[in-house]
């Protein structure tokens, strides 16, 4: 092309310029947040893409990170999930070169201070954004609430959604999930080992300090008593059954034979 990669990067941006153009239409607002968590291994193509976005990075401590991607996508089957996804050692790094490298207008926060003082960091944020501050941005599940039961509010429906402002009550969650279980504290300490000083320093959580924590869990303690029981968690754990082993058994060989039919009749 005449222009090399601006000429393709321009055709790119028209079509996704528009994407976003129809999602804002029908709510008549001139902002749009595109919260993607898998961008983050792809963050050189999209700085290219929009060079002047504003980006907000999220971060939270590593291991409570791993610990609720375990609990809410595999029902706390530690050694399926980083077989599927070992996404901390994949995330961390990504995520740090993009923070320290700064080629596009960022702001990053900890999801700890977040939830801990959000009317700071809240405030922080709209500046960043260029945004007015209303003291409502916090409480952003009221009004969710005031609309009855069968309204649900933003985020995680095992936790978030049930709040109506952030709350610090999963900050030790992931401490409570690993007690008792010696196995996946050791692994938690094994994909510690397997990240650099200086990302885990630039995501905002020294080595140090995340060693201790892990040290102050006592992998004898009783485990916790199970969760109550959702029907978001009989989902999870229907999802985890079935999907265990699929690519290797006669299901997932059946699931594929329908696939492949499927295909056929709908071309």
């Amino acid at each position: 092309m005449p222009g090399g990669e601006s000429d393709y990067l321009e055709a790119l941006r028209a079509y996704t310029d528009r994407v976003y153009a129809g999602l804002l239409e029908p709510s008549g607002r001139a902002h749009l947040l595109d919260k993607t968590p898998a961008y983050a291994l792809v963050l050189d193509f999209v700085a290219k893409l929009y060079p002047k976005a504003r980006y907000v990075v999220l971060t939270r401590h590593p291991i409570a990170i791993w610990s609720s991607y375990v609990e809410s996508f595999f029902d706390g089957d530690f050694e399926a999930a980083h077989r599927h996804n070992p996404i901390l050692e994949r995330y961390v790094p990504a995520i740090a070169r993009f923070l320290r490298e700064r080629k596009v207008p960022q702001h990053a926060v900890r999801y700890e201070d977040l939830v801990r003082d959000p009317e700071t960091q809240g405030q922080s944020l709209c500046a960043f954004l260029g945004l007015p501050w209303e003291p409502r941005i916090v409480e952003y599940g009221r009004e969710a609430a005031a609309a009855g039961p069968t309204s649900r509010g933003l985020g995680d429906p095992i936790t978030v959604a049930r709040e109506t402002r952030p709350t610090t009550k999963s900050l030790a969650k992931w401490a409570q999930d690993l007690a008792g279980n010696p196995a996946r504290i050791a692994q938690a300490q094994r994909i510690l080992a397997s990240l650099l000083d200086e990302d885990l320093a630039t995501w905002g959580y020294t080595r140090a300090a995340i060693e201790s924590d892990l040290a102050a869990i006592d992998p004898g303690a009783p485990r916790p008593s199970g969760a109550a029981v959702t029907r978001y968690r009989l989902e999870r754990k229907l999802l985890v059954r079935v999907r265990r082993n699929i690519h290797q058994n006669a299901f997932g060989r059946l699931v594929r034979r329908i696939r492949h039919v499927c295909n056929v009749l709908l071309r």
